[in-house]
C-alpha cells in the first residue's frame, strides 16, 4: 500500500497519494455499455456466485456523470462510436475503461466495414478482457488488475496517459527521421 514506516504507537506514515489511490481502488462505480452477447457474462459476474461487489464495483451507475469505470461490453459499430466517445467524455476524472470481450478489444470475428476494430481507436483502454464471451472469472481478474494499477500508478491524466509517464515523454528528446532511418539499416 505504499506504507513507509510503522511506529511503535500504532501509527503508520505514508503518502496522501497512496491513501487516496487505496480508497479509489475499492470504490469503482461502473457504467456498463452493453451492446451484445457479452452482457450475459457481465450479469453473471455481478450475480451472487461470482459477486463483483467483493471488489468494490457492485453498484452499476446508469449515468456517466456518476461513474468512474466504463465497461464496454460487446461489439461497437462506427455508428455507435460517437455515442461511446460522448459517454466517455461525460464521465468525471479520474476514469477507467475495461474492454470486455473479443469484439470490444479487437472487433472479434466481425472483420468488416461497419465494426470498430477495437475501442482503443476511440477512447483509451486500461484493461482488456479476452474471450468470446469471457468467463466471469476473467472479469474478476480484470478488476483486480485494474485495482492494482490504480493503487500503483494512480489515475491517468486528461490525455489518457499517466501524468508521471507524460512528464517522462515530454523530457525525452524526439528522434529525427535520419536517426530512425539509421536505426532501421
Amino acid at each position: 500500500m505504499g506504507v513507509d514506516t510503522q511506529f511503535q504507537d500504532g501509527f503508520m506514515a505514508t503518502t496522501l497519494d497512496s491513501v487516496v489511490n487505496w480508497s479509489r481502488k475499492f470504490s469503482l462505480f461502473s457504467y456498463p455499455f452493453v451492446t451484445a452477447c457479452c452482457g450475459m457474462e457481465y450479469m453473471a459476474a455481478a450475480c451472487s456466485h461470482y459477486d463483483i461487489s467483493r471488489f468494490g464495483a457492485e453498484i452499476p451507475r446508469f449515468s456517466p456523470r456518476q461513474a468512474d469505470l466504463l465497461f464496454v461490453v460487446g461489439t461497437i459499430t462506427h455508428k455507435m462510436a460517437p455515442v461511446l466517445k460522448l459517454i466517455y467524455e461525460q464521465m468525471p476524472h479520474p476514469k477507467w475503461v475495461i474492454a470486455f470481450g473479443a469484439c470490444a478489444s479487437s472487433g472479434g470475428f466481425y472483420q468488416n466495414y461497419s465494426v470498430v476494430q477495437g475501442i482503443d481507436r476511440i477512447i483509451p483502454v486500461d484493461t482488456y478482457i479476452a474471450g468470446c464471451p469471457p468467463r466471469p472469472e476473467a472479469v474478476l481478474d480484470a478488476i483486480i488488475e485494474l485495482q492494482n494499477r490504480i493503487q500503483d500508478k494512480g489515475p491517468r491524466g486528461v490525455s489518457g496517459i499517466n501524468p508521471i509517464q507524460e512528464e517522462k515523454l515530454i523530457q525525452q528528446p524526439k528522434e529525427s527521421k535520419e536517426t530512425l532511418l539509421l536505426s532501421r539499416q
